[in-house]
């Protein structure tokens, strides 16, 4: 068992000075509730063998498997919009890396392993809830396309964890493409030693962007290669009606991923003010400000490379990052606009487009309409039956003269209906992972330690493009009686 993992370090031997080495507590009795088997074959791990009380023990951090080096790693950042010098795993450890099937680097990470040196006051531990919710939205995020970390196995540890009410204790084994954060950088610039950040820099470029180790000014490139990245990765979650919700800048990676499912949820009715998270009181991370907190996290991480961009010019560095940082809004767009196409079926671009996909925007947000449905039944509408859209609206006629311009506008692509309507059912999801269905099955497994509900919205999630025997309920929005729906940090 303690050799399963053939751990590969770098992060230890590389990044000394940012990381305290430490180690899990030890948990009463660990027991393995959800083991993701695709993501262990995936890693070269043995899925049985995990699925052991060996394998809760190590997963859960109380047992160390052979060449671990359990780390908590250090990291500043940006919460909403205040400078927190020093942050760090407050209740993780990475205690390693490993090389997977297909030659890519990957951490392995505990959530809810125990005290670090930067808990700051907190337990350092998870609760089963906030464990399985991380599970299913990133599953849920890997089915869809979106860069995201993972989750390995979910663990409950034998603990009772004090919250606003007693809760399971529970561990998440995170995978991830790196945990480097834009956080990381500023922890390191902060205190203003070049060496460090250079090391840092050129750690992350060989990790995520080798293509660039050898170029001139790879470190403009790094920032480029970042801010591309993290513009595709929010064009994706506004495809999808997602809200992260805690869009601090410890929570941007350098990889482009999608991490730390905290009080993230999704759009029922298009709002672009929705927020979901209870401590987002101003809406500064509502759906529609992602992309602009998106530029402003990439302004702070341009911040920390002005040394590396011109040691000798502090001037010309701001001019230069600033540069790059303005054009973020416009590389947004086009892969934003890029996403709406291919939603609305449409390949060949047109100057209009823009126009045209806002309009729609604009329709949906003056009747509170549901993001997701509306996006699936324009494939019917396609073919010829408009009443499903239509049903979607108070008024049906806004939307028809929208329906009539969409129409025509497709009239000038090629192929047939039934082609682009297949091609639209592709990339629009009949189930995402509705509020009202996430905090049902989150409940039961919690209050009952009944997996079944958890089990069957996972199974939905896994393939959500097709139709499912029994899943229309997992199609339809919340209830009215569901009333606003609020979430948490918990994981």
């Amino acid at each position: 068992m303690n050799q399963m993992f053939q751990f590969d370090n770098s992060y230890a031997a590389e990044l000394e000075g940012l990381y305290v080495p430490w180690k899990g507590d030890k948990v009463p009795d660990p027991s393995i509730a959800k083991i993701n088997r695709e993501l262990a074959y995936e890693l070269g791990v043995d899925a049985d063998e995990l699925d052991s009380p060996e394998g809760a023990a190590l997963l859960a951090g109380s047992q160390l498997p052979v060449a671990a080096t359990p780390l908590a790693q250090a990291y500043a950042g940006h919460q909403f919009g205040a400078f927190s010098p020093q942050l760090g795993d407050g209740r993780a450890l990475l205690i390693g890396e490993l090389i997977d099937r297909n030659g890519n680097r990957r951490d392995i990470h505990l959530k809810g392993s125990g005290r670090t040196p930067f808990s700051r006051g907190g337990d350092g531990k998870a609760v089963l809830g906030p464990v399985l919710r991380e599970y299913l939205l990133g599953e849920f995020m890997h089915a869809v396309g979106i860069p995201t970390t993972r989750s390995l196995a979910a663990v409950t540890t034998g603990e009772t964890i004090m919250r606003d009410t007693p809760q399971p204790g529970a561990v998440l084994a995170r995978v991830a493409s790196s945990h480097i954060r834009v956080g990381t950088f500023q922890f390191v610039a902060s205190r203003g030693d070049a060496n460090i950040l250079r090391r840092l820099a050129d750690y992350a470029i060989n990790r995520h962007y080798p293509e660039l180790a050898n170029t001139d000014d790879r470190y403009l490139a790094l920032l480029r290669a970042v801010a591309d990245r993290q513009a595709a990765l929010v064009a994706k979650w506004m495809a999808v009606g997602f809200i992260h919700g805690v869009m601090n800048t410890d929570n941007v990676t350098i990889s482009g991923e999608t991490i730390d499912y905290g009080p993230c949820a999704f759009l029922d009715s298009y709002n672009p003010q929705t927020v979901f998270s209870s401590i987002d009181r101003a809406g500064r991370y509502s759906y529609g400000n992602q992309p602009a907190i998106m530029q402003w996290n990439l302004a702070r991480f341009a911040e920390t490379l002005l040394e590396l961009i011109d040691a000798g010019d502090a001037d010309n560095a701001v001019r230069i990052a600033k540069r790059e940082v303005d054009r973020i809004p416009g590389i947004y767009e086009e892969y934003w606009l890029e996403e709406m196409r291919a939603k609305l079926g449409l390949v060949h671009p047109e100057p209009d487009d823009l126009q045209l996909v806002k309009e729609l925007h604009t329709e949906m947000d003056a009747q509170g309409v549901d993001f997701t449905i509306l996006f699936r039944e324009l494939s019917r509408a396609l073919q010829g039956d408009k009443e499903p859209v239509r049903a979607l609206f108070r008024d049906a006629s806004a939307i028809d003269a929208w329906l009539s311009l969409w129409l025509a506008r497709q009239g000038r692509e090629a192929g047939d209906a039934q082609a682009k309507a297949a091609a639209m059912d592709g990339v629009n999801p009949v189930y995402i992972p509705r509020n009202h269905k996430v905090e049902e099955a989150l409940q039961v497994a919690v209050k009952s330690s009944d997996f079944a509900a958890f089990e069957e919205l996972l199974r939905v999630l896994g393939k959500p493009y097709g139709s499912h025997q029994g899943g229309d309920e997992f199609a339809k929005p919340a209830p009215e009686d569901f009333g606003p729906y609020q979430t948490y940090c918990g994981t």
